[in-house]
Protein backbone atom coordinates (compact mmCIF):
# COMPACT_ATOMS: atom_id res chain seq x y z
CA UNK A 1 0.00 0.00 0.00
CA UNK A 2 1.29 3.37 -1.30
CA UNK A 3 2.43 5.80 1.44
CA UNK A 4 0.89 9.19 1.41
CA UNK A 5 2.87 11.86 3.02
CA UNK A 6 1.15 15.58 3.97
CA UNK A 7 4.37 17.72 4.70
CA UNK A 8 3.39 20.71 2.63
CA UNK A 9 -0.51 19.67 1.57
CA UNK A 10 -1.09 23.97 2.38
CA UNK A 11 0.89 24.49 -0.94
CA UNK A 12 -0.73 21.85 -3.03
CA UNK A 13 -3.92 22.14 -1.89
CA UNK A 14 -3.89 25.68 -2.82
CA UNK A 15 -2.46 25.45 -6.25
CA UNK A 16 -4.14 22.06 -7.42
CA UNK A 17 -7.73 22.63 -4.95
CA UNK A 18 -9.78 22.64 -8.51
CA UNK A 19 -8.57 19.10 -9.00
CA UNK A 20 -9.94 17.98 -5.92
CA UNK A 21 -12.80 15.48 -6.68
CA UNK A 22 -13.96 16.73 -3.48
CA UNK A 23 -14.25 20.04 -4.81
CA UNK A 24 -13.76 21.87 -1.42
CA UNK A 25 -13.43 25.17 -1.07
CA UNK A 26 -12.05 27.83 1.47
CA UNK A 27 -14.56 28.81 3.72
CA UNK A 28 -14.09 31.93 5.55
CA UNK A 29 -10.92 32.78 2.80
CA UNK A 30 -10.52 36.38 0.76
CA UNK A 31 -8.81 37.12 -2.52
CA UNK A 32 -6.47 39.10 -0.95
CA UNK A 33 -3.53 37.96 0.81
CA UNK A 34 -3.93 35.94 3.75
CA UNK A 35 -3.61 38.84 7.16
CA UNK A 36 -1.50 38.44 10.02
CA UNK A 37 -4.00 39.87 12.40
CA UNK A 38 -5.50 36.39 13.82
CA UNK A 39 -9.31 37.02 12.49
CA UNK A 40 -11.49 39.63 11.71
CA UNK A 41 -13.60 41.08 14.75
CA UNK A 42 -16.86 41.47 14.70
CA UNK A 43 -17.96 45.25 14.33
CA UNK A 44 -19.81 46.95 17.17
CA UNK A 45 -22.80 48.04 14.51
CA UNK A 46 -23.20 44.82 13.94
CA UNK A 47 -23.07 43.47 17.48
CA UNK A 48 -25.60 45.99 18.04
CA UNK A 49 -28.12 44.66 15.26
CA UNK A 50 -27.77 41.13 16.74
CA UNK A 51 -31.02 40.73 19.09
CA UNK A 52 -32.76 37.61 20.19
CA UNK A 53 -34.87 38.09 16.85
CA UNK A 54 -31.94 38.14 14.89
CA UNK A 55 -30.35 34.76 16.25
CA UNK A 56 -30.69 32.19 13.51
CA UNK A 57 -32.90 28.84 14.02
CA UNK A 58 -30.54 26.79 12.33
CA UNK A 59 -26.84 26.80 11.10
CA UNK A 60 -27.55 25.82 7.66
CA UNK A 61 -29.52 29.44 7.71
CA UNK A 62 -26.30 31.61 8.50
CA UNK A 63 -24.47 33.25 4.96
CA UNK A 64 -21.52 31.14 3.55
CA UNK A 65 -19.26 32.26 1.31
CA UNK A 66 -19.18 31.23 -2.20
CA UNK A 67 -16.45 28.68 -1.94
CA UNK A 68 -17.79 27.38 1.38
CA UNK A 69 -16.62 24.13 2.79
CA UNK A 70 -20.37 23.77 3.32
CA UNK A 71 -21.00 23.53 -0.38
CA UNK A 72 -18.29 20.26 -0.26
CA UNK A 73 -20.51 17.87 -2.28
CA UNK A 74 -23.55 18.35 -0.28
CA UNK A 75 -26.66 18.07 -1.49
CA UNK A 76 -28.35 21.50 -0.87
CA UNK A 77 -30.36 21.69 2.48
CA UNK A 78 -34.38 22.28 2.14
CA UNK A 79 -34.92 25.48 3.96
CA UNK A 80 -34.53 24.90 8.01
CA UNK A 81 -33.44 21.24 7.63
CA UNK A 82 -29.97 21.70 9.11
CA UNK A 83 -30.01 17.69 9.75
CA UNK A 84 -30.42 16.65 6.91
CA UNK A 85 -27.37 18.51 5.26
CA UNK A 86 -25.32 17.44 8.02
CA UNK A 87 -26.35 13.42 7.39
CA UNK A 88 -25.90 14.17 3.66
CA UNK A 89 -22.02 15.86 4.66
CA UNK A 90 -21.19 13.69 7.00
CA UNK A 91 -22.15 9.79 6.22
CA UNK A 92 -23.17 10.75 2.64
CA UNK A 93 -21.51 8.98 -0.64
CA UNK A 94 -18.80 11.33 -0.95
CA UNK A 95 -18.61 12.13 2.50
CA UNK A 96 -14.84 14.40 3.78
CA UNK A 97 -13.33 11.15 5.03
CA UNK A 98 -13.75 8.96 2.05
CA UNK A 99 -13.22 11.70 -0.63
CA UNK A 100 -9.79 13.55 1.31
CA UNK A 101 -8.10 10.71 1.81
CA UNK A 102 -9.17 7.83 -0.57
CA UNK A 103 -8.96 10.11 -3.80
CA UNK A 104 -6.58 12.39 -3.26
CA UNK A 105 -2.74 11.89 -4.45
CA UNK A 106 -0.41 14.43 -2.95
CA UNK A 107 2.62 13.51 -4.17
CA UNK A 108 6.03 12.95 -2.00
CA UNK A 109 6.06 16.03 0.19
CA UNK A 110 7.98 16.54 4.00
CA UNK A 111 5.86 15.12 7.13
CA UNK A 112 7.22 17.36 9.98
CA UNK A 113 4.50 16.03 12.20
CA UNK A 114 5.81 15.38 15.91
CA UNK A 115 4.55 12.69 18.79
CA UNK A 116 5.97 11.52 21.87
CA UNK A 117 8.52 9.05 22.71
CA UNK A 118 7.49 6.68 25.70
CA UNK A 119 8.66 3.43 26.64
CA UNK A 120 6.63 0.37 26.75
CA UNK A 121 6.23 -1.43 29.71
CA UNK A 122 6.69 -5.32 29.89
CA UNK A 123 5.38 -7.45 32.74
CA UNK A 124 6.14 -6.71 36.45
CA UNK A 125 7.06 -9.06 38.75
CA UNK A 126 3.89 -8.61 41.62
CA UNK A 127 5.99 -9.56 44.38
CA UNK A 128 8.72 -6.62 43.62
CA UNK A 129 5.85 -3.87 42.71
CA UNK A 130 1.82 -4.97 43.64
CA UNK A 131 1.07 -1.67 42.91
CA UNK A 132 0.26 -0.14 39.79
CA UNK A 133 -0.61 3.35 39.38
CA UNK A 134 -1.81 5.67 36.54
CA UNK A 135 -4.55 8.75 35.38
CA UNK A 136 -7.73 8.24 33.61
CA UNK A 137 -7.29 9.02 30.50
CA UNK A 138 -10.40 10.01 28.07
CA UNK A 139 -8.63 11.64 25.10
CA UNK A 140 -9.32 10.13 21.64
CA UNK A 141 -7.12 11.52 19.14
CA UNK A 142 -4.95 8.52 19.08
CA UNK A 143 -7.66 6.39 17.41
CA UNK A 144 -8.89 9.08 14.62
CA UNK A 145 -5.48 10.51 13.80
CA UNK A 146 -4.50 6.22 13.29
CA UNK A 147 -7.77 6.25 11.05
CA UNK A 148 -6.38 8.94 9.06
CA UNK A 149 -3.32 7.49 8.83
CA UNK A 150 -4.49 4.40 7.71
CA UNK A 151 -7.27 6.31 5.07
CA UNK A 152 -4.31 7.75 3.69
CA UNK A 153 -2.22 4.69 2.40
CA UNK A 154 0.62 3.73 5.94
CA UNK A 155 0.64 0.31 6.45
CA UNK A 156 0.86 -0.75 10.28
CA UNK A 157 4.50 -0.74 9.73
CA UNK A 158 4.95 3.08 8.48
CA UNK A 159 2.57 4.31 11.14
CA UNK A 160 5.19 7.20 13.03
CA UNK A 161 6.19 6.05 16.84
CA UNK A 162 4.19 7.10 19.48
CA UNK A 163 0.99 8.26 16.84
CA UNK A 164 -0.07 5.07 18.72
CA UNK A 165 -1.68 5.55 21.94
CA UNK A 166 -3.87 2.14 22.94
CA UNK A 167 -5.70 3.93 26.13
CA UNK A 168 -7.20 5.74 23.68
CA UNK A 169 -8.29 3.76 21.12
CA UNK A 170 -9.59 1.61 23.78
CA UNK A 171 -11.95 5.01 24.94
CA UNK A 172 -12.87 6.17 21.31
CA UNK A 173 -15.45 3.66 21.63
CA UNK A 174 -18.84 2.88 23.81
CA UNK A 175 -19.25 0.09 26.18
CA UNK A 176 -22.17 -1.59 28.32
CA UNK A 177 -20.85 -0.86 31.61
CA UNK A 178 -22.53 -0.34 34.72
CA UNK A 179 -24.09 2.53 35.63
CA UNK A 180 -23.10 4.40 38.77
CA UNK A 181 -25.31 3.16 42.02
CA UNK A 182 -26.30 5.20 44.75
CA UNK A 183 -24.17 8.70 45.37
CA UNK A 184 -20.88 7.26 43.64
CA UNK A 185 -20.02 8.93 40.22
CA UNK A 186 -19.13 6.12 38.33
CA UNK A 187 -19.82 2.28 37.73
CA UNK A 188 -17.15 -0.55 37.53
CA UNK A 189 -17.64 -3.34 35.24
CA UNK A 190 -14.62 -5.92 35.77
CA UNK A 191 -14.60 -9.33 33.41
CA UNK A 192 -11.21 -11.83 33.15
CA UNK A 193 -10.81 -14.70 30.69
CA UNK A 194 -7.86 -15.98 28.63
CA UNK A 195 -5.93 -13.40 26.75
CA UNK A 196 -6.87 -13.81 22.75
CA UNK A 197 -2.94 -12.97 21.44
CA UNK A 198 -1.02 -14.38 24.58
CA UNK A 199 -1.46 -17.95 25.82
CA UNK A 200 0.85 -17.76 29.05
CA UNK A 201 -1.77 -14.80 30.33
CA UNK A 202 -5.11 -14.01 31.12
CA UNK A 203 -6.69 -10.84 30.38
CA UNK A 204 -8.30 -8.51 32.74
CA UNK A 205 -10.59 -5.55 31.69
CA UNK A 206 -11.76 -2.87 34.03
CA UNK A 207 -14.12 -0.43 32.55
CA UNK A 208 -15.70 2.92 34.17
CA UNK A 209 -18.64 4.64 33.39
CA UNK A 210 -20.69 8.30 34.43
CA UNK A 211 -23.67 9.18 34.02
CA UNK A 212 -24.71 10.71 31.22
CA UNK A 213 -26.25 14.04 30.97
CA UNK A 214 -28.90 15.62 28.65
CA UNK A 215 -26.74 18.75 27.56
CA UNK A 216 -30.21 20.79 28.16
CA UNK A 217 -30.48 19.77 32.43
CA UNK A 218 -26.39 20.69 32.66
CA UNK A 219 -25.19 23.65 34.23
CA UNK A 220 -24.68 27.11 31.58
CA UNK A 221 -21.44 27.22 30.09
CA UNK A 222 -18.86 29.63 29.53
CA UNK A 223 -17.01 28.77 26.60
CA UNK A 224 -14.30 30.45 24.97
CA UNK A 225 -13.27 28.94 21.50
CA UNK A 226 -9.32 29.79 21.38
CA UNK A 227 -8.92 29.31 17.47
CA UNK A 228 -5.49 28.61 15.42
CA UNK A 229 -5.40 31.26 12.11
CA UNK A 230 -2.09 31.02 11.31
CA UNK A 231 -0.58 30.05 8.43
CA UNK A 232 0.16 26.54 8.87
CA UNK A 233 -3.83 26.71 8.91
CA UNK A 234 -4.40 27.40 5.32
CA UNK A 235 -5.73 23.89 4.07
CA UNK A 236 -8.94 22.53 3.60
CA UNK A 237 -8.71 19.73 6.57
CA UNK A 238 -7.85 22.41 8.70
CA UNK A 239 -9.54 25.87 8.73
CA UNK A 240 -12.59 25.21 7.23
CA UNK A 241 -12.80 21.95 8.49
CA UNK A 242 -13.22 24.33 11.82
CA UNK A 243 -14.93 26.99 11.12
CA UNK A 244 -17.57 23.98 10.03
CA UNK A 245 -17.01 21.73 13.12
CA UNK A 246 -17.81 24.89 15.69
CA UNK A 247 -20.88 25.50 13.55
CA UNK A 248 -21.73 21.77 15.02
CA UNK A 249 -21.49 22.75 18.46
CA UNK A 250 -22.47 26.11 18.03
CA UNK A 251 -26.19 24.64 17.00
CA UNK A 252 -26.45 22.91 20.58
CA UNK A 253 -25.80 26.17 23.09
CA UNK A 254 -28.75 27.74 24.58
CA UNK A 255 -29.93 31.14 25.82
CA UNK A 256 -28.04 30.37 29.42
CA UNK A 257 -24.59 29.43 27.54
CA UNK A 258 -21.82 32.14 26.94
CA UNK A 259 -19.75 32.42 23.84
CA UNK A 260 -16.09 34.26 23.13
CA UNK A 261 -13.80 33.61 20.45
CA UNK A 262 -9.93 34.17 20.37
CA UNK A 263 -7.44 34.19 17.52
CA UNK A 264 -3.98 33.73 17.62
CA UNK A 265 -1.89 34.38 14.67
CA UNK A 266 1.43 36.67 14.22
CA UNK A 267 -0.95 38.13 17.13
CA UNK A 268 -3.82 37.34 19.24
CA UNK A 269 -7.46 39.07 18.56
CA UNK A 270 -10.97 38.91 20.60
CA UNK A 271 -13.39 38.66 18.05
CA UNK A 272 -16.05 37.83 19.79
CA UNK A 273 -17.02 38.56 23.85
CA UNK A 274 -19.62 37.09 26.12
CA UNK A 275 -22.78 36.53 22.91
CA UNK A 276 -25.39 34.66 24.38
CA UNK A 277 -25.29 30.45 23.25
CA UNK A 278 -28.87 31.04 21.21
CA UNK A 279 -26.94 33.96 19.13
CA UNK A 280 -26.10 31.64 16.46
CA UNK A 281 -25.91 34.38 13.77
CA UNK A 282 -23.34 36.59 15.50
CA UNK A 283 -21.50 33.22 16.59
CA UNK A 284 -21.43 31.60 13.31
CA UNK A 285 -20.53 35.17 11.39
CA UNK A 286 -17.44 35.79 13.50
CA UNK A 287 -16.61 32.10 12.61
CA UNK A 288 -16.82 32.67 8.85
CA UNK A 289 -14.84 35.50 8.93
CA UNK A 290 -11.49 33.80 9.79
CA UNK A 291 -8.81 34.57 7.47
CA UNK A 292 -5.57 31.99 8.19
CA UNK A 293 -2.01 33.65 7.47
CA UNK A 294 1.12 35.05 9.61
CA UNK A 295 3.01 33.18 12.41
CA UNK A 296 1.93 31.04 15.56
CA UNK A 297 2.08 33.01 18.91
CA UNK A 298 -0.36 30.65 20.66
CA UNK A 299 1.17 31.14 23.98
CA UNK A 300 -0.47 34.79 23.70
CA UNK A 301 -3.59 33.29 22.76
CA UNK A 302 -3.60 31.12 25.57
CA UNK A 303 -3.17 33.90 28.06
CA UNK A 304 -6.02 36.11 26.65
CA UNK A 305 -8.26 33.37 26.51
CA UNK A 306 -7.98 32.83 30.12
CA UNK A 307 -8.22 36.46 31.18
CA UNK A 308 -11.02 36.12 28.84
CA UNK A 309 -12.41 33.19 30.21
CA UNK A 310 -12.55 34.49 33.41
CA UNK A 311 -14.05 37.96 33.14
CA UNK A 312 -16.88 35.77 31.87
CA UNK A 313 -16.78 33.13 34.79
CA UNK A 314 -20.04 32.08 35.60
CA UNK A 315 -20.07 30.18 39.73
CA UNK A 316 -21.16 26.88 39.38
CA UNK A 317 -21.31 26.73 35.77
CA UNK A 318 -18.97 24.86 33.10
CA UNK A 319 -16.01 27.23 32.34
CA UNK A 320 -13.38 26.09 29.46
CA UNK A 321 -11.35 27.09 26.87
CA UNK A 322 -11.86 24.65 23.51
CA UNK A 323 -8.33 25.47 21.58
CA UNK A 324 -8.30 24.26 17.98
CA UNK A 325 -5.09 23.78 16.38
CA UNK A 326 -2.76 21.76 14.25
CA UNK A 327 -0.26 22.48 17.04
CA UNK A 328 2.49 24.06 15.21
CA UNK A 329 3.33 27.06 17.44
CA UNK A 330 6.34 29.36 16.96
CA UNK A 331 6.53 32.36 18.50
CA UNK A 332 6.22 33.01 22.04
CA UNK A 333 6.44 29.69 24.65
CA UNK A 334 6.68 27.09 21.81
CA UNK A 335 8.29 24.04 23.51
CA UNK A 336 5.89 20.97 25.70
CA UNK A 337 7.95 21.97 28.88
CA UNK A 338 6.96 25.81 28.68
CA UNK A 339 3.41 24.96 27.76
CA UNK A 340 2.92 22.64 30.22
CA UNK A 341 4.43 25.31 32.92
CA UNK A 342 1.49 27.76 31.43
CA UNK A 343 -0.96 25.35 31.60
CA UNK A 344 -0.22 24.06 35.05
CA UNK A 345 -0.55 27.62 36.05
CA UNK A 346 -3.43 28.84 34.22
CA UNK A 347 -5.64 26.01 35.30
CA UNK A 348 -5.85 26.55 39.27
CA UNK A 349 -8.11 29.75 37.71
CA UNK A 350 -10.87 26.70 37.92
CA UNK A 351 -11.18 27.02 34.17
CA UNK A 352 -10.92 23.63 32.16
CA UNK A 353 -8.99 23.14 29.03
CA UNK A 354 -10.01 21.28 26.07
CA UNK A 355 -7.50 20.50 22.58
CA UNK A 356 -8.94 19.66 19.43
CA UNK A 357 -6.58 18.90 16.79
CA UNK A 358 -6.54 19.30 13.06
CA UNK A 359 -4.77 18.92 9.67
CA UNK A 360 -2.03 16.77 8.17
CA UNK A 361 1.81 16.95 7.57
CA UNK A 362 2.90 19.38 10.61
CA UNK A 363 0.37 18.52 13.37
CA UNK A 364 2.13 18.66 16.90
CA UNK A 365 0.37 15.21 18.23
CA UNK A 366 2.97 15.91 21.35
CA UNK A 367 1.98 19.78 22.41
CA UNK A 368 -1.58 19.46 21.96
CA UNK A 369 -1.81 16.09 24.24
CA UNK A 370 0.46 17.86 27.28
CA UNK A 371 -1.86 20.80 26.58
CA UNK A 372 -5.35 19.15 27.30
CA UNK A 373 -3.64 16.77 30.02
CA UNK A 374 -1.87 19.61 32.02
CA UNK A 375 -5.12 21.75 31.38
CA UNK A 376 -7.93 19.41 33.10
CA UNK A 377 -9.64 18.80 29.80
CA UNK A 378 -9.36 16.06 26.84
CA UNK A 379 -7.88 15.76 24.00
CA UNK A 380 -9.61 14.95 20.38
CA UNK A 381 -8.23 14.38 16.92
CA UNK A 382 -10.89 15.98 14.01
CA UNK A 383 -9.99 14.40 10.72
CA UNK A 384 -13.43 14.87 9.30
CA UNK A 385 -16.85 16.24 9.34
CA UNK A 386 -18.13 13.14 10.61
CA UNK A 387 -15.76 13.01 13.89
CA UNK A 388 -16.33 16.32 14.23
CA UNK A 389 -20.11 15.46 14.89
CA UNK A 390 -19.39 13.00 17.61
CA UNK A 391 -17.22 14.97 19.59
CA UNK A 392 -19.07 18.15 19.55
CA UNK A 393 -22.42 16.24 18.78
CA UNK A 394 -23.19 13.59 20.01
CA UNK A 395 -20.91 13.51 22.56
CA UNK A 396 -21.21 17.34 23.82
CA UNK A 397 -21.75 16.73 27.46
CA UNK A 398 -18.68 14.50 27.64
CA UNK A 399 -16.58 16.81 26.03
CA UNK A 400 -17.57 19.87 28.09
CA UNK A 401 -18.75 18.74 31.05
CA UNK A 402 -16.68 17.91 33.73
CA UNK A 403 -17.68 15.36 36.51
CA UNK A 404 -14.47 14.15 38.66
CA UNK A 405 -10.88 15.34 38.14
CA UNK A 406 -7.78 13.79 39.47
CA UNK A 407 -9.29 10.64 38.73
CA UNK A 408 -6.29 7.81 39.48
CA UNK A 409 -6.63 4.35 39.51
CA UNK A 410 -4.36 2.23 41.76
CA UNK A 411 -4.39 -2.01 41.53
CA UNK A 412 -3.01 -3.71 44.28
CA UNK A 413 -2.79 -7.47 42.80
CA UNK A 414 -2.64 -10.51 45.10
CA UNK A 415 1.14 -12.33 44.91
CA UNK A 416 -0.91 -15.38 46.20
CA UNK A 417 -2.67 -15.10 42.87
CA UNK A 418 -1.14 -13.18 40.36
CA UNK A 419 2.59 -13.96 39.34
CA UNK A 420 2.83 -11.09 36.75
CA UNK A 421 0.87 -8.02 35.53
CA UNK A 422 1.04 -5.79 32.50
CA UNK A 423 -1.24 -2.91 31.40
CA UNK A 424 -1.93 -1.89 28.09
CA UNK A 425 -1.24 1.48 27.36
CA UNK A 426 -1.50 4.48 29.65
CA UNK A 427 3.01 4.62 29.78
CA UNK A 428 2.36 8.40 30.01
CA UNK A 429 -0.53 8.59 32.28
CA UNK A 430 2.14 6.83 34.93
CA UNK A 431 2.20 7.54 38.47
CA UNK A 432 4.47 6.45 40.85
CA UNK A 433 2.68 4.80 43.95
CA UNK A 434 2.93 7.50 46.62
CA UNK A 435 1.11 10.02 44.14
CA UNK A 436 -2.17 8.04 44.42
CA UNK A 437 -2.66 9.85 48.08
CA UNK A 438 -1.36 13.46 47.46
CA UNK A 439 -3.76 15.51 46.18
CA UNK A 440 -1.37 17.63 44.78
CA UNK A 441 -0.59 15.41 41.74
CA UNK A 442 -2.48 16.20 38.50
CA UNK A 443 -4.83 13.45 36.92
CA UNK A 444 -7.48 12.86 34.66
CA UNK A 445 -10.63 14.41 34.73
CA UNK A 446 -13.65 12.24 33.02
CA UNK A 447 -17.01 13.79 31.54
CA UNK A 448 -20.34 13.43 31.66
CA UNK A 449 -21.48 9.78 29.57
CA UNK A 450 -17.48 9.05 29.31
CA UNK A 451 -15.81 5.08 30.15
CA UNK A 452 -12.73 4.24 30.79
CA UNK A 453 -11.21 1.20 29.63
CA UNK A 454 -7.73 -0.36 31.11
CA UNK A 455 -6.52 -3.96 30.22
CA UNK A 456 -4.24 -6.20 31.97
CA UNK A 457 -2.71 -8.94 30.73
CA UNK A 458 -1.97 -10.76 34.01
CA UNK A 459 -0.16 -14.22 34.45
CA UNK A 460 -1.60 -16.80 37.12
CA UNK A 461 0.14 -19.12 39.38
CA UNK A 462 0.12 -22.66 39.30
CA UNK A 463 -2.93 -22.65 36.54
CA UNK A 464 -5.47 -25.73 37.10
CA UNK A 465 -5.50 -26.58 34.04
CA UNK A 466 -1.89 -28.51 35.32
CA UNK A 467 -3.74 -30.33 37.67
CA UNK A 468 -6.07 -32.97 36.97
CA UNK A 469 -9.28 -33.21 39.01
CA UNK A 470 -7.95 -35.92 41.45
CA UNK A 471 -5.01 -33.36 42.06
CA UNK A 472 -7.81 -31.11 43.79
CA UNK A 473 -8.08 -31.86 47.57
CA UNK A 474 -11.99 -32.09 48.97
CA UNK A 475 -11.63 -29.73 50.57
CA UNK A 476 -14.56 -26.91 52.29
CA UNK A 477 -13.62 -24.22 49.78
CA UNK A 478 -12.81 -26.37 46.93
CA UNK A 479 -15.20 -28.83 46.79
CA UNK A 480 -18.04 -26.91 44.88
CA UNK A 481 -15.75 -25.89 42.55
CA UNK A 482 -14.48 -29.09 41.65
CA UNK A 483 -16.28 -29.48 38.49
CA UNK A 484 -15.92 -25.94 36.68
CA UNK A 485 -12.26 -24.72 37.47
CA UNK A 486 -11.34 -25.31 33.78
CA UNK A 487 -8.48 -23.12 33.86
CA UNK A 488 -9.20 -20.95 36.49
CA UNK A 489 -6.11 -21.21 39.75
CA UNK A 490 -6.54 -23.14 42.88
CA UNK A 491 -6.65 -20.07 44.95
CA UNK A 492 -9.27 -18.45 43.59
CA UNK A 493 -11.99 -21.49 44.03
CA UNK A 494 -11.53 -20.60 48.34
CA UNK A 495 -13.08 -16.91 47.58
CA UNK A 496 -9.63 -15.26 47.51
CA UNK A 497 -9.51 -11.80 45.85
CA UNK A 498 -7.26 -11.53 43.00
CA UNK A 499 -6.81 -7.79 43.43
CA UNK A 500 -8.30 -4.63 44.44
CA UNK A 501 -9.05 -1.68 42.74
CA UNK A 502 -8.78 1.78 43.90
CA UNK A 503 -10.18 4.86 42.78
CA UNK A 504 -9.47 8.43 43.64
CA UNK A 505 -11.55 11.38 41.94
CA UNK A 506 -12.41 15.32 43.20
CA UNK A 507 -15.68 16.96 42.46
CA UNK A 508 -14.97 19.49 39.91
CA UNK A 509 -15.13 22.56 42.68
CA UNK A 510 -12.96 20.59 45.17
CA UNK A 511 -9.50 19.75 46.16
CA UNK A 512 -9.98 17.30 48.57
CA UNK A 513 -10.29 13.34 47.05
CA UNK A 514 -12.29 10.97 48.02
CA UNK A 515 -11.53 7.07 47.62
CA UNK A 516 -13.80 3.87 46.42
CA UNK A 517 -12.05 0.70 46.19
CA UNK A 518 -14.02 -2.95 44.80
CA UNK A 519 -12.16 -6.02 45.03
CA UNK A 520 -11.83 -8.34 42.33
CA UNK A 521 -11.90 -12.33 42.49
CA UNK A 522 -13.20 -15.61 41.30
CA UNK A 523 -16.66 -13.91 40.23
CA UNK A 524 -15.18 -11.81 37.58
CA UNK A 525 -13.53 -14.81 35.57
CA UNK A 526 -15.78 -16.26 32.78
CA UNK A 527 -14.89 -18.47 29.51
CA UNK A 528 -17.73 -16.74 27.86
CA UNK A 529 -16.54 -13.52 27.57
CA UNK A 530 -18.88 -10.57 26.26
CA UNK A 531 -18.94 -8.83 23.46
CA UNK A 532 -17.80 -5.38 24.96
CA UNK A 533 -14.83 -7.50 26.33
CA UNK A 534 -14.30 -9.36 22.79
CA UNK A 535 -14.02 -5.45 21.27
CA UNK A 536 -11.97 -4.20 23.60
CA UNK A 537 -9.29 -7.36 23.60
CA UNK A 538 -9.48 -6.73 19.33
CA UNK A 539 -8.82 -3.04 19.42
CA UNK A 540 -5.88 -3.95 22.66
CA UNK A 541 -4.37 -6.61 20.13
CA UNK A 542 -4.28 -4.09 16.90
CA UNK A 543 -3.17 -1.19 18.93
CA UNK A 544 -0.08 -3.49 19.57
CA UNK A 545 0.43 -4.38 16.00
CA UNK A 546 0.31 -0.36 15.26
CA UNK A 547 2.33 0.66 18.06
CA UNK A 548 4.79 -1.53 17.18
CA UNK A 549 4.33 -3.30 20.51
CA UNK A 550 7.90 -5.23 21.63
CA UNK A 551 5.53 -7.63 23.04
CA UNK A 552 2.70 -8.49 20.68
CA UNK A 553 3.15 -12.39 21.66
CA UNK A 554 1.00 -13.94 18.95
CA UNK A 555 -1.20 -10.98 17.76
CA UNK A 556 -2.11 -10.19 14.17
CA UNK A 557 -4.89 -8.62 11.95
CA UNK A 558 -6.22 -11.74 10.98
CA UNK A 559 -7.15 -12.45 14.39
CA UNK A 560 -8.59 -9.98 15.31
CA UNK A 561 -10.69 -9.64 12.02
CA UNK A 562 -11.94 -12.73 13.13
CA UNK A 563 -12.45 -11.68 16.30
CA UNK A 564 -14.49 -8.44 15.51
CA UNK A 565 -16.71 -10.95 12.69
CA UNK A 566 -17.81 -13.18 15.89
CA UNK A 567 -19.85 -10.43 17.94
CA UNK A 568 -22.19 -8.10 17.16
CA UNK A 569 -20.62 -4.31 16.39
CA UNK A 570 -22.99 -2.16 17.92
CA UNK A 571 -22.48 0.85 16.32
CA UNK A 572 -21.15 2.19 13.11
CA UNK A 573 -17.56 3.29 14.79
CA UNK A 574 -17.38 -0.24 16.08
CA UNK A 575 -18.06 -1.16 12.50
CA UNK A 576 -15.93 1.45 10.80
CA UNK A 577 -13.04 -0.42 13.37
CA UNK A 578 -13.63 -3.54 11.90
CA UNK A 579 -13.34 -2.01 8.08
CA UNK A 580 -10.01 -0.42 8.76
CA UNK A 581 -8.90 -3.57 10.13
CA UNK A 582 -9.92 -5.20 6.86
CA UNK A 583 -7.60 -2.52 4.85
CA UNK A 584 -4.54 -3.66 6.58
CA UNK A 585 -4.71 -7.49 6.00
Amino acid sequence: MKKKNYGTRAAALILAGVMLMTGCGGQGKSDSAPSDSGGMAVTEDEAAAEEDGGSYDSVAEAPAAEDSYAECDVAPAEEGNYDSAVENKIVGENSYLESCYDEWEPGNYDNNEEYSEWEEQGFTSVMKAPLSTFAADVDTASYSNLRRLINSGYTLDEIPQGAVRIEEMLNYFSYDYNDPEGKEPFGVTTQISSCPWNDDAELLMIGLKTQDIDYSHAPASNLVFLLDVSGSMYSDDKLPLLQESFGLLTKNLTKKDRVSIVTYAGEDQIVLEGARGNETKKIIKALDSLEAGGGTYGSKGIETAYALAEENYIEGGNNRIILATDGDLNIGLTSEEELEELITEKKESGIFLSVLGFGTGNIKDNKMETLADKGNGNYAYIDCLREANKVLVEEMSATLLTICKDVKFQVEFNPAVVESYRLLGYENRALAKEDFDDDTKDAGEIGAGHSVTALYEIVLKQPVSDLSKEDVEDLKYSREYKEEMCGLPLYSANGEEWLTISIRYKKPAEEESSLLEYPVGYESYTNAPTDDYVFAAAVAEFGLLASHSEYPEDASVKHVEKALKSIDLSDEYKEEFLELVREMR
